[in-house]
């Protein structure tokens, strides 16, 4: 395995540009702010309108995902025991099929980040024009985005106790409102409301379908803890808790809260529905006042999402970085923080909102976001599979029985889900997500090629040692043996 000793120290592995005092580390609460965070970003407050035209089927379909990406936390939460590193599932594609595997779950999980930063600024941009009504102009606008993307930038530079701390902060401002909308919500509920079962012209289980490929990536961030594994104290406790608690928690409020609006807001009404939180707030209590409560929350939402998004676009990369699969700037660390990652995927999504606005190339950025919905998948197939891997090589007379079948369930749980959320990406965006992976094969030859002038610059070391074996097996908690490669 590469490590470069110009960003590690020989012995300790530990950051050179961060020597005294050590970095802040997030605790349970933090990293589980992070989860949630990462999941609730500003799509929720427009999800029940989305999900309206199929009916109450499509309250089925989100209970669905949420079983699936339970499984699939508790599966990130196992292997974080395992490979407690920062770089999650970038980690165990690389540990469990190699240097190729490890290189495209990088790659691809980077895409995604800084693409969706990009559209989730542009996304607080509508939601200022509620709170801040006057004068539009494109400059405006794009000044607005600019501040959302640089703003939790300047978060991350801090480093990670500044990001807790408004990862903290922003988690308790946007759930205290949503929850409360979502349990004041049954007060008020109306069944009249609901509708039909299913309100498509399909059947039921076409129309739960249908609803499902909408709601697919209302839980992408579950793997936020398990990226960031090296910034939490205790990771091998830490990492399965926060992120099995913060998808808990993001599902209560998704599910309550669709259920809620869906029982206060008429159904022909909510179709139609631009603002569906805030079309339930003035079912509610009157008036119209809900848009502004809503909007603030949604602000909220999506700057605590961008904070946390901003630093799973540099931890991809890092870890990369220091097995020689990304170039060498990315190891560049402060304040437990790779602060270039930060910046590069600040530029990018920089790069990407001045197109949108200034050239009114939306068609070019509607394709990228649909890239981001494919790209999102391939670290978490790639993880997935790594489990059952794991679990497959182990020594089986060392595998308590019980622990081995549920574990493997979970992990085959969560493939399926993932491979789920593959197929429902639909045809456009798996097409054009394949291409844009497949371009990262030309990185990853650069990389590859560099390493291998390296190492034959190298004069090799005339043995002192008996050699060792390729692989040795460690046993973990519970007996069983896992590869390590030494």
């Amino acid at each position: 395995m590469h490590r470069s000793p110009a960003a590690q120290h020989p012995e300790t592995g530990s950051d050179l540009h961060t020597q005294g005092k050590p970095p802040f580390r997030m605790n349970l609460l933090t990293a589980t702010c992070l989860v949630m965070g990462n999941i609730i970003g500003g799509g929720i407050f427009l999800l029940p309108a989305s999900v309206a035209p199929f009916g109450t089927v499509s309250l089925v379909a989100f209970g669905v995902l949420t079983i699936g990406a339970i499984a699939l936390a508790l599966v990130f939460g196992r292997l974080a025991e395992r490979h407690p590193d920062t770089g999650g599932p970038y980690v165990y594609a690389r540990e469990a099929f190699g240097d190729f595997a490890g290189f495209l779950s990088a790659w691809s999980y980077w895409t995604m980040t800084w693409v969706s930063n990009a559209a989730l600024a542009v996304a607080a941009v509508g939601y200022v024009h509620v709170l801040l009504p006057g004068h539009v102009s494109a400059g405006t606008d794009l000044a607005v985005a600019l501040g959302a993307l640089w703003l939790p930038a300047l978060a991350n530079f801090a480093g990670t106790r500044y990001i807790g701390a408004v990862q903290l902060v922003s988690t308790v401002l946007k759930f205290i409102p949503l929850l409360f909308i979502a349990v004041v919500g049954l007060f008020f509920f109306d069944p009249d409301n609901l509708g039909s079962f299913n309100a498509g012209s399909g059947s039921a289980l076409g129309g739960m379908s249908s609803a499902a490929a909408i709601l697919l990536y209302s839980y992408v961030g579950v793997e936020s803890a398990a990226m960031s594994a090296g910034e939490v104290r205790d990771p091998e406790r830490n990492v399965g808790r926060a992120t099995v608690l913060g998808t808990v928690g993001a599902a209560v409020v998704y599910l309550l809260g669709t259920l809620a609006v869906f029982g206060t807001v008429a159904h022909d009404k909510l179709v139609s529905s631009k603002a569906p939180f805030s079309d339930a707030v003035n079912a509610m209590f009157g008036g119209q006042w809900g848009g502004t409560v809503v909007a603030g929350a949604a602000v909220v939402s999506i700057i605590g999402a961008l904070n946390g998004w901003t630093l799973m676009s540099a931890q991809s990369p890092y870890a990369a970085a220091k097995d020689g699969l990304f170039p060498a700037p990315f190891l560049t660390k402060r304040r437990g923080v790779p602060t270039f990652g930060v910046l590069a995927a600040g530029v990018l999504a920089s790069a990407l909102t001045v197109i949108n606005y200034l050239t009114g190339a939306g068609g070019v950025f509607e394709i990228l976001v649909l890239i981001t919905t494919f790209s999102a998948t391939v670290p978490y197939l790639l993880a997935a599979g790594a489990q059952v891997y794991f679990l497959l090589t182990g020594r089986r007379d060392k595998v308590r029985p019980a622990r081995f079948v549920r574990d493997l369930t979970l992990a085959l749980l969560a493939f399926g889900f993932t491979f789920w959320l593959v197929a429902g990406a639909g045809y456009a965006a798996i097409y054009q997500g394949v291409l844009f992976l497949f371009a990262g094969i030309l990185v990853y030859a650069w990389m590859a090629a560099r390493r291998a002038g390296r190492q034959e610059e190298t004069p090799a070391a005339a043995p002192t040692t008996p050699p060792q074996r390729e692989a040795v097996r460690r046993p973990d908690e519970d007996g069983a043996a896992l590869p390590r490669t030494t």
